[in-house]
């Protein structure tokens, strides 16, 4: 492991804001309540990198309290240093495998997700590893407030039709949809929040995939 890595994780031990794999089970059930000191809605950033759409929802709806949740710490670092710096009192992160959300969320606590440019993970054998693949979503479902939406922002064209294959058979509701996020009237205040990786892909032309759905 390179010497900025090494900073990075060492760093994270130091921040209050993030979570480690068990020092987050405790919480289980209880994020507003004991970590925020709250009792406003959670929403979660699966997949979240380096945090930019957790950080900027913190920002825009302080209403709110936002949780992004990856394994890999030196990304999760970025996010949180920015929220420590700029003093983002609703905003924290979880480093754990998405796989096991259900061991860090109680029933119905979470009020929204978000999905941003997560890895696609387009090899047929891969399928259960997707995070809107049916295994995910049946992970999610126990966890969401009644009404709650499942957003997926991703530039994989693949990753989007898969979604909406699934999100047909299983009878959910979309609620937003297009193959063209920047060249529809979707494109608001918080749809227009550009991650790192999104950045990359619009200097390359790529088209950007949006859609919103919900299990009620």
């Amino acid at each position: 492991m390179g010497k900025d890595k090494l900073r990075k994780f060492s760093e994270i031990n130091t921040f209050d804001n993030v979570y480690q794999l068990e020092e987050g089970k405790p919480l289980k059930g209880k994020w507003s309540r004991e970590h925020f000191k709250n009792d406003n809605p959670v929403v979660l950033e699966l997949a979240c990198g380096k945090g930019e759409y957790a950080v900027n929802m913190a920002k825009l709806f302080p209403e709110k309290n936002f949780i992004g949740i990856d394994l890999k710490g030196n990304r999760i670092w970025r996010g949180a240093k920015t929220g420590v710096e700029e003093n983002i009192p609703n905003l924290a992160f979880l480093r754990i495998q998405i796989e096991d959300l259900q061991d860090y969320f109680g029933e119905k606590e979470i009020a929204e997700i978000w999905i941003t440019f997560a890895d696609p993970q387009p090899q047929i054998s891969r399928e259960r590893k997707r995070l809107t693949s049916p295994n995910f979503l049946a992970k999610y479902k126990p966890l969401l407030r009644e009404g709650a939406k499942i957003n997926l922002k991703t530039d994989n064209d693949g990753l989007y039709n898969y979604t909406k294959e699934k999100v047909a058979e299983l009878g959910l509701l979309t609620h937003k949809d297009t193959d063209h996020l920047y060249q529809s009237d979707l494109a608001d205040e918080v749809l227009s929040i550009k991650t790192h990786y999104e950045r990359i892909y619009l200097k390359k032309d790529k088209n950007i995939n949006y859609i919103q759905f919900s299990f009620s």
